[in-house]
């Protein structure tokens, strides 16, 4: 059975983020891009900035499961342009300090035009 996690950072509605699905021992995300739950909408401009919110929300979306970043197992990164990734490492690299597998590819548009994404699966 799989069930479904709501926090403000990632609510019931589908949408450009949204919430994970627990089954079993893993935690899946969606993908989260850098919307602030404070007011719904992407207000960061940077790469940083916008990878940074998106860590938040990740951190909260699997808190929210029972889990954290330092259970992530695998990440799929999505990157507007690939020449940012020294910049999104950076910040990822101070969230994700376990080091799960990776991958991170450049995608032509991203959702509400957002620079990254992370897709996360984690251990409950």
């Amino acid at each position: 059975m799989a069930e479904t996690v709501y926090t403000k950072n990632a609510p019931d509605a589908i949408g450009p983020y949204s919430q994970a699905k627990k089954v079993g021992g893993l935690i899946f995300t969606s993908g989260q891009i850098a919307i602030d739950p404070a007011v719904g909408d992407v207000t960061a401009k940077t790469i940083e900035e916008q990878t940074e919110q998106v860590c938040k929300n990740l951190a909260a979306v699997l808190e929210a499961a029972g889990s954290s970043l330092d259970k992530a197992v695998k990440t799929v990164c999505f990157l507007k342009e690939m020449c940012d990734f020294a910049a999104f490492n950076g910040v990822y690299g101070k969230y994700f300090t376990s080091k799960p597998a990776r991958s991170c590819v450049a995608v032509k548009q991203l959702p509400k035009d957002v620079l990254v994404e992370v897709e996360v699966i984690a251990e409950a």
